[in-house]
């Protein structure tokens, strides 16, 4: 299946009106990449995504069943499956969010006509459990992503989170080994992560982090598997409980007792301060475009603060005990993505949100930002993968269309498990009213087949930025690239105009030696790959 199809005429007029600025509106940005300095592989699940029973995110986005006239296979949406394995999805996280603090799993398993139907409480509606634990590990394998698998521990116990993980990973005639060969998978499934709850402070119990500390442990402690199968397992930290916050990340750090091998955090883009300031997906003013930026930004000190905490007691550590071996923690920030105001007359539980140029310009400032912090961040999962919050795919019925987020994401294919490069920059400001950001955001990687890739975002949505960049340790010939922008702030992808925000080939990239030049055109994400 062709998902990128090139308009060139598109192309070429994009290339007249906007990599010709006038240059009274160049604002120059200097970068250096440190290609003689190699830091900490891009762990390719940075790029995971989210799904979660919410809305149509599930069902009938992916799921449509095998009875549906919609072209599936085995009741999975043909149309997603492609588009989902085109961007080399590497892990989805999944049943939940919120929803697994009340998902039982063995309501999703056997005859689908005996499976119960339960209420979610994302729209308080039905779910009819046909979509479960085989049916997860059969889309992931379709799309060819590894899994992590979300345990309950809001409403469950420590031998359901137990006795699920034996059902998917255990290989000896246990009785729950036979039950899962029963009900149709011989061999046992890979589970790369485990989260031992989500968002413990707010849906998954409304903790305190000392309570939950306490628990992790409890849980953490019976999880068991054959040699060899042990996933990662994933402790619950802050997120819309006050991402300034740490207490959760401290206490977790110094009192884990129980294997853990990394800390959650979510964050979501709003208008904020408050939960309910939200913005318009479509439709909004500079201020809101400025003011979204602005917010998404401040992940980076979220991160950073975190990164020091964490790094300190690793240290402390180390000073008490030598001796052992020094263990980074990891950090993976398992939702992020934009939040608005719900789609005007859809079920405000169902999340339904549009995808707009704004929203690629997000994505690429936060993978630019993760990248600099690949040694702690090695796994991140947007919210959510289909129909849901900044989606990368957006159905209706048997239509699909491919959202500009999705097209960031492949952009930055080049990234997964490239090694990340230290990047310097100067870069003018973009301001309007009373806010201020950098105008263009970058990061840099080495590819395994030693290119150098070069994302950078123009958040300025009125001016071009002349950039020179400097690549240190690196002498290139070839510079070839990608570009995705548009005419309008909220241009976006419609069932009707389904290609009016998609990448074309960039040109305007030139290098001689180890300099690179280029004209950044406003509004503009553009990743480069010089060899």
């Amino acid at each position: 299946m062709k998902l990128y199809s090139q308009n060139w005429a598109l192309a070429a007029l994009l290339g007249i009106a906007l990599l010709a600025p006038a240059a009274a509106q160049l604002q120059t940005t200097t970068v250096t990449i440190h290609a003689d300095r190699p830091g900490a592989v891009i762990n390719k699940n940075v790029y995971g995504q989210f799904s979660e029973h919410l809305g149509t995110g599930i069902y009938e986005g992916i799921y449509v069943g095998e009875n549906s006239p919609i072209p599936n296979t085995h009741g999975f949406r043909n149309d997603v499956v492609a588009a989902l394995k085109e961007l080399k999805v590497p892990i989805v996280r999944w049943p939940g969010g919120c929803f697994a603090d009340y998902y039982h799993w063995r309501d999703g398993i056997g005859p689908k006509d005996k499976r119960p139907v339960r209420i979610n409480g994302w729209g308080s509606v039905p779910d009819s459990n046909s979509f479960g634990t085989h049916e997860f590990f059969d889309f992931i394998d379709l799309i060819g992503a590894d899994a992590y698998v979300n345990a309950n521990i809001g409403s469950g116990t420590p031998q359901e989170a137990a006795e699920w993980l034996e059902y998917m990973t255990g290989d000896q005639d246990t009785a729950l080994v036979k039950e899962r060969r029963v009900n149709g998978h011989e061999k046992p499934w890979k589970v790369s992560i485990y989260a031992i709850g989500n968002e413990t402070w707010g849906c998954g119990g409304n903790m305190r982090a000392e309570h939950y500390a306490d628990i992790y442990n409890q849980y953490a402690t019976f999880m068991r598997t054959p040699p060899g199968a042990h996933p990662e397992l994933l402790a619950s930290g802050e997120g819309a409980n006050g991402p300034d916050r740490t207490d959760f990340t401290e206490t977790l750090m110094k009192n884990a007792r129980a294997h853990m091998d990394a800390i959650s955090f979510h964050y979501y883009t709003i208008l904020g301060p408050k939960w309910e300031s939200k913005d318009a997906a479509t439709g909004f003013t500079e201020a809101g475009w400025i003011n979204t930026l602005s917010e998404t930004l401040k992940i980076d000190g979220f991160i950073k603060k975190r990164d020091a905490l964490m790094s300190a007691i690793e240290a402390k550590a180390h000073t008490k005990n030598p001796a052992a071996p020094q263990k980074k923690i990891g950090f993976y920030i398992d939702e992020w993505g934009t939040w608005y105001k719900p789609e005007p007359g859809t079920n405000p539980g169902f999340l339904v949100q549009q995808n707009t140029l704004r929203d690629a310009i997000v994505a690429s400032a936060n993978f630019n930002i993760f990248h600099k912090y690949a040694d702690r961040v090695r796994m991140t999962s947007i919210a959510q993968t289909v129909n849901v919050l900044q989606a990368m795919v957006i159905t209706d019925g048997p239509k699909m269309l491919l959202t500009p987020t999705y097209h960031v994401f492949h952009m930055y294919k080049p990234f997964q498990d490239a090694t990340s490069l230290p990047v310097g920059i100067k870069t003018g400001t973009y301001t309007y009213g009373k806010w201020t950001v950098p105008q263009v955001s970058a990061s840099a990687a080495k590819a395994k087949d030693g290119s150098i890739v070069i994302g950078l975002a123009n958040l300025d949505p009125n001016k071009s930025a002349q950039v020179s960049a400097v690549v240190t340790g690196l002498r290139a010939a070839h510079v070839k690239g990608e570009i995705l922008t548009a005419n309008v702030m909220d241009t976006h992808n419609t069932f009707d105009k389904p290609e009016a925000v998609h990448p074309v080939a960039f040109d305007g990239a030139k290098i001689v030696g180890n300099r690179l030049t280029l004209s950044l055109p406003p509004k503009s994400v553009v990743v480069l790959i010089a060899q």
